[in-house]
This record gives structure tokens, sequence and C-alpha cells, in this order.
């Protein structure tokens, strides 16, 4: 029995040996991870999506090769619900969105699993910048001069958007008239139809507004901003940090400027609400429900250093002006779950609104 013995023990030793060799294999080593964008290429997701996609891999143990795949639609929300429905749900695939908590927080039935059970890996907050044609008659100088702008024309993703939504509860405040044109697929068509003359008017992402509309189209005259959103905790507002560098004026600071008080009122307090989730949440990184805790782990220890990246910092200031900064919380799972959930209240009057398009 002794050469049995120590035969049975060698395999036991090997086969433990195996095993922890397999503890200590990266997750992601030999695999390769798709990173999903659920807007259009060329258009701001798409560009700060590639910017982390190009990244990311050099912070993720075990190195993966990196696809990126854009599945676009219903202002976002096709991508953002095809990772929790249908994507795989092995750690290959990981999110890259914007607009996914809006869209959730209107119609979660649209995404057949709860978003709140995605597994979040980070998210970024940040703002939008408000422009139009400086053309619009009796011809535009200063951002106050849309008070007497003639034909104006909003142009926007979806009637159920964040991004329109938003648009129209500033110009309904300020109580201007114009005609609304929605169902662009992304900000980047919409802001060849400003261009085009379809449309006058649009608003897109900081990073969008600094690294292509502001060099190629306000220096040359074209376009002109207007306001920017303001942060908020669907209570109260204050200034985006990013934006300090400006002169262009928050949403509400523009609007006591015109109306010489602070806005308020129920289409204020629905501004708020918008604001809280989709300026909170603008850019969120997730897996879908289900994924290994090793990925993860894995993806949430990348994007953490990824925030302090220099390479990544140095292209991101040249692509973009800005650089994305991922709130990674011990707490994240929590923390964005209570973001997707608000009063019921104020759901049913932004419902109410978004059905009445204007005229």
């Amino acid at each position: 029995m002794g050469p049995l013995r120590n035969v049975l023990l060698s395999a036991v030793a090997c086969l433990i040996g195996i095993s922890a060799a397999r503890a200590d294999t990266p997750f992601y080593k030999g695999k390769t991870l798709t990173v999903l964008i659920n807007f259009a290429a060329g258009g701001p997701t798409d560009i700060e999506g590639r910017l982390f996609a190009k990244y990311i891999a050099r912070h993720i143990d075990g190195n993966p090769t990196i696809i990126v795949e854009n599945k676009d639609g219903a202002a976002g929300m096709v991508g953002a619900a095809y990772l929790g429905a249908v994507g795989p749900r092995d750690g290959t695939m990981v999110g890259y969105f914007t607009g996914m908590a809006w869209s959730y927080v209107i119609n979660p039935t649209a995404y057949r699993v709860d978003v709140r059970d995605y597994a979040f890996i980070g998210y970024v907050p940040g703002t939008t910048v408000y422009y139009m044609r400086t053309d619009v008659p009796p011809g535009m100088k200063r951002p106050i001069d849309i008070m007497k702008a003639q034909g104006l024309v909003m142009g926007g993703l979806g009637a159920d958007s964040a991004k329109d939504l938003l648009q129209r509860l500033t110009f309904d405040m300020l109580g201007l008239k114009y005609r609304y044109v929605t169902g662009y697929r992304s900000s980047n068509t919409a802001r060849l139809a400003v261009l085009n003359g379809e449309i006058n008017m649009h608003s897109e992402s900081q990073p969008a507004y600094f690294g292509v509309i502001e060099p190629t189209l306000v220096k040359t005259g074209k376009l002109m901003p207007l306001w920017y959103d303001p942060d908020s905790d669907g209570k109260t507002v204050w200034p985006y940090k990013v934006m300090e560098h400006t002169t262009i004026l928050p949403y509400d600071a523009f609007y006591k400027s015109v109306k010489g008080a602070p806005p308020s009122g129920p289409l204020w307090e629905a501004y708020k609400t918008g604001l809280s989730v989709n300026g909170r949440l603008q850019r969120i990184v997730a897996m879908p429900p289900g994924s290994p805790p090793a990925a993860v782990a894995a993806m949430r220890k990348a994007v953490a250093a990824l925030n302090h990246d220099p390479d990544y910092a140095a292209n991101a200031m040249k692509t973009i002006q800005f650089v994305p900064h991922y709130e990674v919380s011990p707490d994240l799972d929590k923390e964005i779950a209570g973001r997707l959930t608000i009063p019921a209240d104020k759901r049913a009057f932004i419902l109410d609104y978004m059905k009445k398009v204007a005229k």
C-alpha cells in the first residue's frame, strides 16, 4: 500500500497545486472584454467610452483584449437594456452608458431586469452646455438675446430622454416660444442638424462642448453658449467645478439675471429632480446582474486606478478638454440604487409633462 499511498498523495498535492495556481491567475488573463457604448459612434458618449476602453486594459489584472461595440437607439435605452437582459454575464462585457439612470427612473419596465441589480463599477457626474446658432433672427450676440429670438427650433434625442426634458423645462420656465423636434439618434447627429439649419438649438455634455463645439463653432461665430445645467441633489443646486474656468452661467443664475428672481415652482422642482439623477449619474460604467464577483472586483480596481493614470488624463484633456473622474465608493451599489428612486408625485408630474409636446 506504500507506493499506492505515495501516488495518491502526489496526485492530491498536484491537484492542490493546480487549484492554487488557478486561484492566483487573474480573472481576465487570456480573455476578451467588450466595452458596450449605448450611443452611436462619433458622439460624446462614444468619444469618452473609447478613451476609457483605450486605457482601462492596462489597469485590469490579466490585461485582457479590449473591443468596443456601439448599440444605440431609444436615447441610449437599447444598449443599456441589452447589457442586462441579453449580454453575457460571464464578466466579458461592461457597459459605458449615458442616460441609463434617467431612462430607468422614467420607464423601469423597459429594461426587463431591475437596473438596481446591475453590478455598478463607477460613475462620472457631469453637466450639459446649451448652445444655439447666432443667425437666429434678429441676431444672437449674447445669451440674453434668446429672450427676443424668433423662430426657435429645439432639437432632442427623444421625448422621454433627460436631455429633452431639461431643455424643454429651461425654455418653458423662461417663457420662450419654440418648436420642438426630436428623435435624433445621438448628439452628434443633432449637432449636424444644428449646422444644417434643421434646428437651431441643442445641448451637449461639457467634454463635447469644449472639445468640439467651442473651438470649431463658437470661436468662428456660428454658435454661442447659453447656459449650463448646475449640479443638484434634488433639493438645492450649485455650480459645477469643471465650469469655473468659463464665463457661461449655470441655468439658475441665467434665469435670475433675466427674471430678477431665482426660479421656483413645479417646473423648477422637476428640473432639479432631472439634474439629481441624470447629472449626478451622467456616465455609468456597469456590468450585468450576476456577473462574477472576481470580474466586478477587478473592474472596480481598474477604474479606481484609471483616476490616477497621467497618460489617460493627458489624452482626455487633449481630446475632450476634461478629465473624467470615476466615483468608486465602497457603497457604490447602494448609492446608485438610491438615486434610481424618485418620489412618486414628482415622477407622475414629469411623465405628464413629457407627454405634452411643445408647440
